[in-house]
């Protein structure tokens, strides 16, 4: 089965730097759009960040801060947080859209990782 794992999280103080990472394992072909989510407190799950193979887009809360990037030979997808705020603190999911065999059947879906926590104090 295909599965993504998130690393990376914790607690940093406000102006300090945190990089995640996220994972991807499973009989893998192909794997498209890369992101990264965030739900705040209280708040509803928004986009961060998303990569593609050729394209980055971003967060206008986020831009010139955060900078994603991936490592296509390792299925790994990562995201650079730079000079954090108390506002960034948040679980982050992982989020890609991968082909892969499962169950014996080739299928495209949109596969989770299972969420980090950062917290940013000010």
């Amino acid at each position: 089965q295909v599965q993504l794992v998130a690393s990376g999280g914790g607690l940093v103080q406000a102006g300090g730097s945190l990089r995640l990472s996220c994972a991807a394992s499973g009989n893998i072909f192909r794997i498209n759009a890369m992101g990264w989510y965030r739900q705040g407190p209280g708040k509803q799950r928004e986009l961060v960040a998303v990569i593609t193979s050729g394209n980055t887009n971003y967060a206008d809360s986020v831009k010139g801060r955060f900078t994603i990037s991936r490592d296509n030979a390792e299925n790994t997808v990562y995201l650079q947080m730079n000079n954090l705020k108390p506002e960034d603190t948040a679980v982050y999911y992982c989020n890609a859209a991968i082909r892969a065999v499962v169950d014996g059947y080739w299928k495209s879906n949109d596969y989770w990782g299972q969420g980090t926590q950062v917290t940013v104090s000010s």
